[in-house]
């Protein structure tokens, strides 16, 4: 049996969240914690097959970043975060901390369930802790079959959104993808600032394993598209 945590402070979030995952998965237990402390002890004691939790809990903005540290030094459990903070701010923060996705209230309940049910089969698929590429300067991506893209033989710290944002662009390299094909594979937001602001997470990332990175090209009015040299 599937067992999932939902950290979030406010009651009816709480239970509207947990009303989706059993829509999504009936066979699955789901745990209900509402404050950092029992939070904390629940991830510590329990290594559950997803964790779906707020930043803020209570008065504590910064709780669900302990929460996700503490997960990380135990179980590694794949962690989605749902919260109201700006997702221009956190994105980076969720990013190091290695969050598997970060979804923005409010949430619409296909968004929801379409990015758990992403990050269930890619746990299943392949495990985040194993990873191998190809060589050279191939892309090596699948967000739903393999741990994290690969880059120059390096993993891509990059969330499941982003990553079908780049599978998208790798796909069609060469040819322009045009926003309104790009906000088909978006869970939310689908805007331009949103995909800029994924573009500008899938080129740190890129960059922090080769500063010279240059293959996506902004096409004015249009899109995006990737060109191989």
């Amino acid at each position: 049996m599937l067992k999932i945590a939902v950290i979030e402070d406010d009651r009816p979030t709480s239970n509207q969240l947990r009303g989706w995952i059993e829509t999504a998965k009936p066979d699955v237990r789901v745990d209900q914690w509402f404050a950092r402390d029992d939070a904390e002890q629940a991830v510590t004691r329990e290594a559950y097959d997803l964790v779906v939790l707020d930043i803020e809990l209570g008065r504590e903005r910064n709780a669900g970043v302990a929460i996700i540290n503490a997960i990380n030094r135990l179980h590694g459990s794949p962690v989605l975060v749902v919260s109201g903070m700006p997702a221009e701010i956190y994105r980076g923060i969720m990013k190091a901390l290695d969050a598997w996705d970060y979804l923005q209230k409010p949430v619409e309940e296909h968004d929801f369930i379409e990015t758990l049910l992403d990050i269930l089969r890619e746990v299943r698929n392949n495990p985040r802790n194993e990873a191998c590429g190809k060589t050279g300067d191939e892309l090596n991506i699948d967000p739903l079959k393999q741990a994290r893209p690969i880059w120059k033989n390096k993993p891509l710290n990059l969330p499941l959104t982003a990553q079908r944002i780049l599978s998208t662009l790798y796909a069609h390299r060469g040819a322009t993808v045009t926003y309104d094909e790009l906000f088909k594979v978006v869970k939310s937001g689908r805007n331009k600032d949103n995909i800029r602001k994924h573009l500008s997470t899938i080129r740190e990332a890129f960059r922090e394993i080769d500063p010279g990175f240059d293959r996506i090209e902004n096409v004015p009015m249009r899109g995006l598209r990737w060109v191989d040299p």
